[in-house]
C-alpha cells in the first residue's frame, strides 16, 4: 500500500520514522512519500519538503512567512493528489495537517492522524474538524483519548511512542564517567539544559537557563541541541558561558544528568521517563498580562508538561511565564540536585507515571492497527 505522511516538527519526525519502521513489519508492499526529516529519509521514501522548510511558529513568523506557507500548501495538495495514497498518515503539527486532512477527505482520501494535537489544551473547537475529516484518531495520552471518546471521535489509544524511543536508545548501559570522556566533558555533576526547538523558546528561555551557570559552579551545565538548530542558533546567547552543546545524544544526556532545566514539551516526558530530576521552564511574550488572559480564557488545563498532566497532579516543578525568573529558578534548582527528599518525591510520581503510560511497542500497536483497517 502507498502511505502519504505529514510531520512538521523534529519530534513528529522521530516518531513517524519509528512507525514507518513498524509499518514495513506489517506491509511488506509498502511505499512511502512523506513531509519531515532526516530520521524519516533514513527509513526509505521519497522526502518531498523537509520540516526545517516548513516550520513557522508564532504569529510574527507566520505573518513573515505567507508566501512560502501558501506555497506549501499548493504543493503538498497537488503531490497528495499525484501519489494518490492509501492513506494520509497526519503527524500532530494541526495548523497545517488539519487544512490537509479536509483538502484529502474531500478528494476521497483515508485520513488517519497519528499524535493528536492539543486541542484538548486550547481550541477544543477543533473537535468538531477532526470529527469531519478524520477516519481514525491513534492516540498517545490517556487523557487525550478520554477527551476524544466524549466527542464520538473515532479513536485507538495504542501507548506512548516516546516509550519506544527510549527503550531503543543508543547506550543504555552507559556510565556517566564513559559519557563525559566520550564527549569532552570534565569529571563535575552534569545539569541538562533542554531549551527547545523553536526559536522563539531560545529567545525566551534559553536566557533564564544560562543564569544559573555561574551559581552552580560545582556543576557543568550541558545544552541538549536540538536537531533544528546549529551552533550558529545557540552561538548569540553563549557569549562568555561556560556550557558546552551536544547533539544527537538528548536522551544519553538525561540519563547521566543530575537534572535537567526542560522547555515544555515532549522533553518533558523523556526527561521524566529517563529518572531525571527536572524543573519546566516556559516563556513567551506578552508578558504576565498576557499569560493571565490565556489561561483564564484560552487554556482548558491545570498544567502544561505531559508530565504533570499524565499524572493530574503537580508531580514535577512548573516555571511559567514571571514565574521563570532568576530568583525563583535558582531556588527550584537548588532543591532539585541538593534536596534528597525533595528528589525521592519526584522519583516517586516518575515511577507512578510509568505505571500510567504502559510498556514500549506503541509504534507496532499502531501499524498493525492501520494496515488492519486499509485492509
Amino acid at each position: 500500500m502507498k502511505y502519504y505522511i505529514i510531520a512538521g516538527e523534529p519530534s513528529g519526525d522521530l516518531h513517524a520514522s519509528n512507525l514507518m519502521k513498524q509499518l514495513k513489519v506489517e506491509d511488506t508492499d509498502c511505499e512511502f512519500r512523506f513531509w519531515g526529516g532526516d530520521l524519516m529519509e533514513e527509513v526509505g521514501g521519497h522526502l518531498v519538503r523537509h520540516y526545517s522548510h516548513t516550520a513557522f511558529m508564532g504569529i510574527k513568523s507566520v505573518l513573515l512567512n505567507l508566501g512560502k506557507i501558501k506555497a506549501n500548501f499548493k504543493l503538498c495538495k497537488s503531490d497528495l493528489l499525484y501519489y494518490n495514497p492509501d492513506v494520509l498518515i497526519l503527524v500532530d503539527y494541526p495548523g497545517f495537517n488539519l487544512r490537509m486532512a479536509q483538502f484529502a477527505k474531500k478528494k476521497g482520501i483515508k485520513v488517519f492522524y497519528y499524535i493528536s494535537p492539543k486541542i484538548w489544551a486550547w481550541n477544543t473547537g477543533r473537535v468538531k474538524k477532526i470529527k469531519a475529516y478524520v477516519d481514525k484518531m491513534f492516540t498517545i495520552l490517556p487523557f487525550e483519548t478520554k477527551f476524544y471518546e466524549e466527542h464520538g471521535v473515532p479513536i485507538d489509544y495504542v501507548g506512548n511512542p516516546v516509550l519506544d524511543a527510549i527503550a531503543q536508545r543508543n547506550n543504555k548501559g552507559e556510565d556517566a564517567n564513559t559519557f563525559k570522556l566520550r564527549n569532552n566533558l570534565d569529571t563535575r555533576p552534569m545539569v541538562a539544559l533542554l531549551a527547545g526547538s523553536r526559536k522563539q523558546e531560545l529567545h525566551y528561555v534559553l536566557p533564564e537557563m544560562l543564569k544559573m551557570i555561574v551559581e552552580f559552579p560545582e556543576y557543568q551545565f550541558v545544552i541538549a541541541g536540538a536537531p533544528s538548530f546549529t551552533g550558529t542558533d545557540y552561538k548569540p546567547f553563549l557569549q562568555g558561558k561556560d556550557v558546552k552543546i551536544i547533539y544527537k545524544q538528548t536522551y544519553e544526556l538525561l540519563q547521566q544528568a543530575q537534572g535537567a532545566l526542560v522547555t515544555s514539551g515532549t522533553a518533558t516526558l523523556e526527561a521524566a521517563l529517563l529518572d531525571c530530576p527536572q524543573i519546566v521552564c516556559y516563556k513567551m511574550g506578552g508578558g504576565k498580562n498576557f499569560y493571565k488572559f490565556l489561561k483564564k480564557f484560552v487554556l482548558k488545563v491545570e498544567h502544561i508538561s505531559l508530565v504533570n498532566l499524565i499524572l493530574n497532579k503537580a508531580g514535577v516543578k512548573e516555571l511559567i511565564q514571571d514565574e521563570l525568573n532568576f530568583t525563583d529558578l535558582k531556588q527550584e534548582l537548588n532543591k532539585l540536585l541538593k534536596d534528597q527528599d525533595y528528589r525521592i518525591d519526584i522519583f516517586n510520581n516518575y515511577n507512578e507515571l510509568r505505571e500510567i503510560m504502559g510498556q514500549p511497542g506503541t509504534s507496532s500497536r499502531a501499524a498493525k492497527l492501520m494496515v488492519k483497517a486499509l485492509r
